[in-house]
């Protein structure tokens, strides 16, 4: 699927899109979430980057952690989505310290090693070139700094990724075309087809030069890739 295909998506599931997020995991996400920004490592007075931002759940947990002599970037191409988080942000007290920024994951408009920290949330799987997509955090987060990737995939138990699909199909699919979404989120199934397992995502990013971890969470149905930007490639 093209990037456009992709980001025409997410615009039209915006105003569904954390509707949608509270009913399938059962509130669930909210969890992963604040683990994911507790394993970016970030910390009062950094400046912190949430890359595939979305409708913002993680830049605002981001923006509470770093305080307010820190400083946080919300990242997404699809405006619609942006336009969502902009609104919440405004909505906080005291307001949250984020810049939002419509942007590819593959071409980031931010200088060389700039960032303390980043998260990332359900959107590795959505790019068309995973490789390159590392490539861009590695090189925007400073030596040293973590950056922390939350996203499905399918689990290594046969028994588990049935049970998944049974769940798509059955549960997400049919409340999806209660809102007239059938298409836009059976996109999921086909987009866990195409990505890679936890141990491929760590050497993915270990290829780009990360030291990486991957932390199988929800019944390895979904999982955190805790990577570390080391000075140098490794080789």
């Amino acid at each position: 699927m093209k990037s456009t295909d992709i980001r025409a998506i997410f615009d039209r599931i915006a105003p569904v899109y954390d509707q949608m997020n509270d009913r399938l995991s059962l509130g669930q996400h909210r969890i992963w979430k604040q683990m994911t920004v507790k394993w970016s490592k970030a910390k009062p007075g950094d400046t912190c980057l949430d890359l595939c931002c979305g409708s913002g759940d993680l830049a605002l947990r981001l923006a509470r952690r770093v305080g307010a002599t820190g400083k946080v970037y919300g990242a997404d191409f699809a405006v619609a989505q942006l336009e969502i988080a902009k609104q919440r942000a405004l909505k906080q007290y005291p307001q949250p310290s984020i810049t939002w920024v419509e942007a590819d994951a593959l071409d980031l408009p931010f200088a060389d090693n700039y960032f303390d920290a980043a998260t990332m949330g359900y959107g590795l799987r959505n790019v068309v070139d995973i490789p390159r997509s590392l490539q861009e955090l590695y090189r925007v987060l400073k030596p040293g700094a973590t950056a922390a990737i939350l996203d499905f995939h399918r689990p290594t138990n046969t028994y588990l990724s049935s049970f998944q699909q049974w769940y798509l199909d059955n549960l997400v699919v049919p409340m999806a075309q209660n809102l007239g979404l059938t298409e836009e989120y059976a996109y999921i199934s086909p987009s866990l087809d195409r990505f890679p397992t936890g141990r491929s995502q760590v050497e993915l990013a270990n290829n780009v030069g990360f030291l990486s971890t991957h932390y199988p969470i929800a019944n390895d149905m979904m999982g955190v890739l805790v990577v570390k930007k080391v000075r140098s490639p490794l080789t």
